[in-house]
């Protein structure tokens, strides 16, 4: 169970303008523990930037957020920092694990930054590279196929056991299988740890696994359709 999983996400009257455009415009969301919400949209319509918000990079102009029972409005940057290394996993496009680093060193990151003992960070680091089928033994990072680094970067995500995992298109620069094997690990995690997961994707066959659907578009989410799960 994801620490602090109980409460999940809660954004609450959530607005953002980028000069004269408003990207969101009082918006509400609840993500519980468990549980999977696909956020969709055009491009431009500040779907990466209501989760920038989430993770206290973007400051809204107004509203609140508060992830695993933590308000995150009103942080300092140190603050907001330990939160994220404490209660938050990101999933970006591309994986963006450090070439320089094996699989276990990328993995192990976020748990060392947190303060984690060394060989308990490498330890966990090694079981959740082999639950999630991902070479690592002997293996460079560069070394790896699009699909098992994005199974790095989940691995990663979820070291520190977030109470929310967040996904920005994620399966964006997979092919269909990789894509495939990508969105069903993600969906189970979430729902087998725990831990709540908002996803951000344009494709509508991985939003539809989800159990909800959102669109957002004009500053406002609308349902899509009530998910089927994965």
């Amino acid at each position: 169970m994801a620490a602090g999983g109980s409460a999940g996400l809660r954004v609450e009257g959530l607005h953002h303008r980028l000069g004269e455009r408003v990207l969101l415009d009082g918006v509400e969301l609840d993500v519980g523990p468990g549980e999977s919400v696909a956020v969709t949209g055009p491009s431009g319509s500040g779907k990466s930037t209501l989760l920038m918000c989430v993770l206290g990079l973007v400051a809204p102009d107004r509203g609140s957020v508060r992830v695993g029972g933590r308000e995150l409005t009103g942080l300092a940057a140190g603050q907001l920092a330990q939160v994220r290394r404490e209660l938050m996993g990101m999933v970006f496009q591309f994986g963006e694990l450090l070439p320089e680093l094996t699989p276990v060193e990328n993995v192990a990151l976020p748990m060392l930054l947190s303060g984690g003992d060394h060989r308990a960070a490498y330890r966990r680091a090694t079981e959740l590279l082999a639950d999630l089928g991902v070479p690592h033994e002997g293996t460079a990072t560069g070394m790896l196929s699009g699909g098992e680094r994005q199974r790095a970067a989940v691995a990663r995500a979820l070291i520190t056991e977030p109470a929310v995992l967040l996904a920005d298109e994620p399966t964006g620069a997979l092919d269909p299988e990789a894509r495939e094997a990508v969105a069903d690990l993600l969906f189970t995690v979430s729902r087998e740890r725990g831990c709540a997961l908002l996803l951000v994707t344009h494709d509508l066959s991985v939003a539809a696994r989800a159990g909800r659907t959102l669109r957002l578009e004009a500053g406002t989410l609308t349902d899509v359709r009530d998910g089927v799960g994965a």
